[in-house]
């Protein structure tokens, strides 16, 4: 039953089955009677990247349940409800088809669910335990679960596990109605369920119909409509511990989810908003736990607020030790950290220590504590001295007596100011927030302010000694300690920066750079390490506030505040925190707890957006990203520099290099890619050397930054590329086997006993390093490919040891066991590493493709050596429909579109039209490709958030009849009409769609502000300019029929603007224009072969192949009913 359990797992990737809500070309229907797996519908969304070997697992057996992609994420206040049951089950729709599909089917307390396989996210459907009426037998291994008007048939592997999940789900119902006795859910027509909090019809992106969506506690459920709710039957319910909602435009909003984006769309904007606020409660809802609040609440005047007597007040001062409401603790924090530090009692779950708790319990109810609170209310100093010198303050008296609540207390308010009346103002505004003071003074070295970075060395004669006195936010410094006035000061509240240069940057062993307001750049020496540590220890605590205090717990390079964007708020700039430290970058948001520190080594991307003016640092680490603005320019420059050293790679050790998400060096996969790419089938590959000077300048450009270096084909030789592999492994200080284990592998490759040489292997594997373990797997699992193509390139398993053997073992080629390591590690490649089947069927399929494309080119004498190899996907972005293809530099889009229909054996028929697509998913916009294009061009401008596909072109008809049927071959009109000028619309001030007048010819687009205009504003050369059909949502399109123009210079820079129609026809008018002029009229091919290939209709899986449409004898029918009725064809267009 193992055995059998594994081929549905192992067919698709985790990384891509966790995108996949329902299955693959299953459409929602009205039909009532049909089965949960015919109306199903793929979700569109934010696709899951690349396949991952990490992401994969062998499965499970049916009796135990395996861990649930979202089971131990953090947050909710619902605990993970027990799985009771889980197993793979054959279920059976109930049209009565023989055909049976293997389900994931899970069982708890409260739902039976089942699912393509175990790494899904989210449910195929959901049956509600309550809503079950009954459980029976039936025959041959089955049995059926049956509600009030449906009947679900599932099939196990045997009697023996039927009668197990029968006995599960009575069980089960048993519980459930007991439960139910005990409530009154029957009341509220679902039956087990809670009342919802907000409940109707949204539009789901990816469906035709509308879905019935519930939110219910810290949960969304989605129902088919409103009979299956009542009926207890749904789709998949969200967890909303893990999502987080954003309004998208006027009825449409956004629930995220790290496996998906949900885009709903409302009936009006009140609704819509109705929806947010509803969703946003069962996030708090579900970050919430009431564990905390119920053991404060057990001290009965905890029950009350403490300032206006509100009942069950959740949150608290931790400082003051009093209980809040949520209205007054606005007020509270409008006061300050340093007057009240405001606590949730149900999401601050780290805060609440068992101390804490004890604490705020018993100020209410000891003297004790009460009276050490009133002291510090009567300006009883925190830190002052007690005479004691074992124990100087009171936080030591009270350790010393043993005193844990009052220990408590005072640490909670180290740095607490007194609150202070002010008889001037009003009584409503007598607390005067006074944040901590620092004081510090000594003799420092200063040199005269800058207004630019400093690029050059500072001698030791350009200081001058001061003496510096930092008091009362200020820093002053004199020319004596006896001078009264100061030289200068520098303001604690206008520093924005303070960065610590390596040491024996300047002229003094010790510096530090203070960065202020005013874009000058003060630098301080000294010689002693301490006292230099000491001053920048005292200004960073004298302007980093206490919201920030956290990042002062560390030592750092740079620290200071940045405008900033992040997370799902991109409508406007905030003001955080950061501290460089390393190549960690730390990070405290206004609104929000410390982050997660950003790993700048890691970064998939970091870049530059933006003019000079209006520079955007974006960084890009997995599923965050950030912007950082430039908003003062001098210290932006300074942290930009920091940054972008931090993040390159900083030595030659391999835990030292640019890494990737699973700790590969940057500068290895680069090389590998693209010899798996271009260099498979080239003869010698990896024993012929490159030229030196070629392979030194590569390696010194990946060494120095890797992420930023792509190799393309024609401007790198494969046999560069190998060399500087090879060169960058045998340069290793510690060798990728590392010194210390280097012997013992030797040793290991001299057992004779084939089984116990593969487990020491194994025993050796798991003692290296990380970054060294997955590098090995990496590069092993690349020469298992190479050696796979040894018929051609002549690099079999034993001549590849014989190169990477020294390579790797650092030796002189002399000891033969090096090469008989690496000879042993591709031999036994799939135990060694435990590769699982799925991974190892990923790599045969790439494989098999390499070969039949190689086989395939030999026949037509066509050169293959360099050719481009990339994935096209068929209908949309899944596993199951990749294809692997070489592309020569000689292939058309058109040629492309015919290799991969012939591929899945897809018959081109009459009234469609296939073409291939490049899919922008960053800009949410799309581009068909024209027919005669190159496509090898294409595809080294893709970006990582690119792809191609190949589907039906569904506006090409109706373009073919409006080209056919116009008078001009120009077109005007106006349009809405934005202006990209930076990043995702950061630093846009006037930023949205205007009208404008457009006129478009043969050769030049030209832009008027007005038709009465006479001189253009703008006009681009039409044959630069790409078009692409969609406007992202994020620029909030005046109407959904817009397109987004690229135009690229001479000096190949890029600009974009965005362009907006009234109606869909308006659209396909234009972009019809645009292929006409730009292909000098030729806008689909005339040659009947194009759609002539028509085949007996077939079933491909579950990709439905639907008729295609034109024959050029029906586009003349077609034209000729134009002319008698134009309206005749385009009513359904």
């Amino acid at each position: 039953m193992a055995k059998k359990e594994e081929s549905p797992l192992s067919r698709v990737p985790r990384a891509v089955r966790v995108a996949s809500l329902l299955s693959e070309g299953e459409e929602l229907s009205g039909d009532d009677q049909g089965d949960e797996d015919e109306d199903d519908h793929a979700y569109e969304g934010v696709p899951n990247g690349g396949w991952h070997t990490s992401s994969l697992s062998l499965s499970l057996p049916s009796t135990i349940a395996a861990p649930h992609p979202m089971d131990g994420l953090p947050g909710g206040s619902t605990p993970v409800t027990p799985v009771i049951k889980a197993g793979w089950l054959d279920k059976n729709p109930p049209q009565g088809s023989y055909i049976y599909q293997k389900r994931w089917v899970r069982l708890d307390a409260d739902h039976l669910r089942y699912f393509d396989s175990n790494k899904d996210a989210y449910s195929k459907r959901f049956i509600s335990v309550a809503c079950i009426s009954r459980v029976a037998a039936i025959g041959d291994q089955k049995f059926e679960v049956i509600t009030n008007n449906r009947t679900f048939a599932f099939r196990a592997e045997s009697d023996v596990e039927r009668k197990e999940w029968m006995q599960a789900l009575q069980q089960a119902m048993a519980e459930q109605r007991a439960r139910a006795r005990l409530s009154s859910a029957y009341l509220l027509g679902v039956p087990g369920s809670e009342q919802p909090d907000r409940a109707g019809s949204l539009e789901l992106r990816g469906f035709k119909n509308k879905l019935y969506v519930a939110v219910v506690g810290d949960k969304v459920q989605l129902y088919k409509n409103l009979e299956e709710y009542h009926l207890g039957i749904g789709i998949t319910f969200i967890d909303m511990s893990v999502g987080n909602v954003k309004e998208v435009d006027r009825r449409s909003f956004d629930l995220t989810t790290p496996y998906r984006i949900f885009s709903f769309s409302a009936d009006s904007e009140l609704e819509k908003e109705q929806w947010l606020e509803a969703m946003q409660g069962a996030v708090a809802e579900a970050l919430s736990t009431s564990e905390v609040a119920e053991r404060i609440w057990a001290a009965v005047p905890n029950r009350f607020c403490a300032d206006c007597g509100a009942p069950q007040p959740d949150w608290a001062s931790i400082n003051l030790c009093v209980v809040i409401c949520k209205r007054c603790a606005g007020e509270h924090r409008g006061l300050g950290a340093g007057v009240s530090k405001v606590r949730s009692l149900k999401m601050d779950r780290k805060v609440w220590t068992e101390t804490l708790i004890e604490a705020l319990c018993a100020a209410v109810t000891t003297t004790d504590l009460a009276e050490t609170q009133a002291l510090l209310g009567c300006g009883a100093g925190i830190s002052c001295f007690s005479g004691d010198p074992e124990a100087p303050t009171p936080l030591a008296l009270a350790e010393q007596a043993g005193q844990t609540l009052q220990m408590e207390f005072l640490r909670n308010n180290r740095t607490t100011e007194v609150p202070r009346l002010d008889s001037m103002k009003p009584l409503e505004k007598h607390y005067s927030v006074i944040l901590p003071t620092v004081s510090h003074s000594g003799f420092l070295y200063k040199t005269a302010s800058a207004g630019k970075l400093l690029q050059d060395r500072r001698a030791r004669e350009e200081f001058s000694r001061r003496w510096c006195v930092l008091s009362d936010g200020v820093l002053s410094y004199y020319e004596n300690e006896r001078a009264v006035t100061p030289n200068g000061e520098i303001r604690a509240s206008e520093i924005v920066c303070l960065a610590v240069p390596l040491p024996d940057t300047h002229g003094f062993e010790h510096t530090f750079e203070v960065y202020t307001e005013g874009e000058r750049l003060y630098l301080f020496g000294l010689e002693s390490m301490e006292q230099a540590h000491e001053w920048v220890k005292c200004i960073a605590k004298a302007f980093v506030p206490p919201l920030a205090e956290d990042l002062l717990a560390r030592d750092f390079e740079r620290l200071g505040r940045l405008p900033y964007k992040a997370g799902l708020s991109l409508q406007r700039a905030q003001e955080g925190w950061f501290s460089l430290s390393g190549s960690e970058l730390r990070a405290v948001f206004p609104e929000g707890p410390c982050e997660e520190p950003l790993q700048l080594r890691k970064l998939q991307e970091l870049s530059i957006q933006g003019d000079s003016e209006n520079q955007v640092l974006v960084l890009v680490e997995r599923r965050r990203t950030l912007y950082i603005q430039g908003e003062r320019r001098l210290d932006f420059m300074g942290w930009l520099g920091a940054i972008q050293k931090a993040a390159a790679s900083m030595g030659d050790t391999l835990s030292e290099q640019q890494l990737g998400d699973s700790d590969i060096p940057v500068i290895v996969y680069r090389c590998v890619d693209y010899i798996t790419q271009c260099g498979l089938t080239s003869e010698g590959i990896y024993r012929k050397c490159g030229q030196t000077s070629k392979t030194q300048r590569l390696l010194e450009s990946l060494r120095q930054d890797a992420r930023s270096v792509h190799l393309k084909e024609g401007e790198q030789h494969v046999d560069d590329v190998s060399s500087a592999l090879k060169r960058f492994l045998r340069d290793l200080p510690d060798g990728l086997f590392t010194r210390a284990q280097r012997l013992a592998w030797l040793e290991a490759s001299e057992i004779e006993d084939e089984e116990e040489k593969v487990s020491r292997y194994r025993e050796l594997l798991v003692r290296l390093p990380p970054v060294n373990r997955a590098t090995v797997k990496a590069l092993v699992s690349h020469l298992y490919c190479v050696q796979c193509f040894s018929d051609t390139n002549q690099m079999n398993v034993h001549n590849l040891a014989i190169v990477f053997g020294p390579t790797l073992f650092q030796t002189d080629g002399q000891d033969y066991k090096a090469g008989r390591v690496v000879e042993d590690l591709i031999n036994h490649y799939v135990v060694v590493f435990s590769v699982d089947e799925e991974e190892l069927r990923k790599q045969r399929e790439e494989i098999t493709a390499i070969v039949k494309m190689r086989v395939a080119g030999t026949a037509s004498g066509t050169q293959h050596a360099g050719d481009f190899i990339c994935t096209v996907y068929l209908e949309e972005k899944k596993a199951e429909t990749e294809q692997h293809v070489k592309i020569p530099a000689s292939m058309t889009a058109e040629e492309l579109t015919l290799e991969i229909l012939d591929r899945r054996n897809v018959g081109i028929r009459e009234k469609d039209y296939w073409t291939c697509f490049e899919v922008n998913e960053r800009e949410e916009a799309e581009r068909p490709l024209h027919f005669a294009e190159k496509v090898l061009p294409i595809l080294h401008g893709l970006g990582t958030d690119s792809h191609l596909v190949v589907k039906k072109h569904q506006a090409m008809e109706a373009m073919l009849l409006y080209l056919a049927s116009r008078v001009s071959d120009t077109k005007h009109g106006m349009m809405k009409f934005r202006e990209d000028r930076s990043l995702l619309g950061l630093g846009l001030p006037s930023g949205g769609f205007h009208d404008r007048y457009f006129i478009l010819n043969s050769s030049c687009l030209r832009l008027y502000k007005e038709v009465r205009s006479h001189r253009p504003e703008k006009e681009w050369p039409v044959k630069s300019l790409k078009v692409y059909l969609g406007v992202k949502k994020k620029l909030r399109p005046p109407t959904c029929w817009g397109f987004t123009v690229v135009h690229e210079t001479e000096k190949h820079e890029k600009q974009q603007w965005y362009l907006c129609c009234d109606t869909q026809m308006e659209l396909r008018e234009w972009f019809a224009t645009f292929l006409f002029v730009q292909h000098d009229g030729l806008v689909w091919p005339s040659e009947p072969s194009r759609v002539s290939r028509a085949v007996p209709e077939v079933r491909l899986g579950s990709v439905s192949l639907i008729p295609l449409r034109g024959s050029e004898n029906e586009m003349r029918r077609s034209v000729a009913a134009f002319t008698a009725d134009p309206l005749s064809l385009l009513r359904n267009v």
